[in-house]
């Protein structure tokens, strides 16, 4: 099956705008994710999360050891999180891919998943996809998840100014109104640290750089951290 890359030649400069005002600049880009020295003893059972999307998951363009799920699990091990993060990132997936290959992805795992996290929307928009059938893919994939009783992080896309108002106007309202509705984690617009910063983006301005990832992973950890379920004690369901 032919699939397409989480890049098209319109972009060089799209997503350069998308965004409005730049976010305040903060902490370093690497700040919390890779600073061993700060880092605290790892505790508690493992916490199983699979990271589900696209290209911007699946480390397009970057080393081993450099994607989003694997900062991720630095970062948050670092922080004392027994994290264990599954990538099953496949780069050009659009939702509708996304959802063919959902069950048996979730299958596939030794252990059920404790959280995923969702990158998917992306591809459906650079290839002006009708919004309706995004939400739609969408809205089934949170629905599976919540039926299995996994708790979700939806991280949300904006459309490219490019495609015009009727098309963002429909197109990005899909994250905000399924994180409500259906009550589960949502980072508005995952790109939101390094797209107005060019030095944290990949030549295509599409992509993060490594430090572009770090600079990311700062900006999520506490979403996914907050999303993780508590950790059940021991006799906690005794009486007593």
């Amino acid at each position: 099956m032919r699939r397409l890359n989480f890049v098209v030649p319109l972009l060089p400069l799209v997503f350069l705008s998308a965004c409005g005002d730049p976010a305040p600049s903060s902490a370093p880009a690497s700040a919390g994710v890779g600073d061993v020295g700060a880092a605290m003893p790892v505790m508690g059972p493992e916490r199983r999360i699979l990271a589900f999307g696209d290209s911007l998951l699946a480390g397009y363009g970057l080393d081993d050891g450099e994607s989003y799920p694997e900062r991720l699990e630095k970062a948050l091990r670092a922080h004392g999180v027994n994290a264990r993060i599954t990538n099953a990132g496949v780069s050009g997936d659009t939702t509708a891919a996304g959802l063919a290959r959902l069950d048996f992805t979730l299958e596939s795992q030794s252990q059920k998943p404790e959280l995923v996290i969702i990158s998917l929307g992306g591809n459906d928009m650079l290839r002006s996809l009708p919004p309706e059938e995004t939400r739609k893919n969408l809205e089934e994939i949170v629905a599976r998840l919540k039926a299995e009783n996994i708790k979700v992080v939806l991280l949300g896309m904006l459309a490219a100014p490019n495609l015009g108002m009727d098309y963002a106007e429909q197109f990005n309202p899909i994250y905000p109104q399924i994180a409500q509705e259906n009550g589960v984690t949502l980072v508005p617009f995952f790109l939101q640290s390094v797209i107005d910063k060019p030095d944290l983006m990949q030549e295509d301005h599409v992509h993060p750089t490594a430090l572009g990832v770090d600079a990311i992973v700062s900006a999520t950890l506490d979403d996914v951290t907050r999303a993780l379920p508590p950790v059940e004690k021991e006799g906690a369901s005794e009486g007593g």
